[in-house]
């Protein structure tokens, strides 16, 4: 476990927390009687420290990126599938003309 994996355990529980004091904070305006108009500033401060959390582990958890030159050794949906019996030619497309067929016959 990395540090950016306790980091957004700890984004995602902030979240909660703030989920459950905002429900909390309805609970308390019901009992006296009052309208729910925004939750209070503690909570909103909360979700964006949460928000900031969460998003900081999303970025920095997944890893490293990987090339997606063609060139690169490690990119393999450039080259063909090991069976080409799958590649399959005749197919719905054949219907339509070809752009080349159409210039043609300007």
């Amino acid at each position: 476990m990395g540090s950016g994996f306790i980091v957004g355990v700890l984004g995602v529980s902030i979240l909660a927390h703030a989920a459950y004091s905002t429900v909390q904070y309805r609970g308390l305006l019901k009992i006296m009687e009052d309208e729910f108009s925004n939750p209070p500033m503690n909570v909103v401060i909360e979700l964006l420290l949460g928000l900031v959390l969460c998003m900081w582990a999303a970025l920095t958890v997944p890893g490293k990126f990987l090339s997606i030159h063609p060139d690169s050794e490690e990119n393999r949906m450039v080259s063909l599938p090991g069976n080409l019996d799958f590649m399959i030619f005749n197919h719905r497309a054949k219907v339509f003309r070809s752009e080349i067929d159409m210039k043609l016959k300007l």
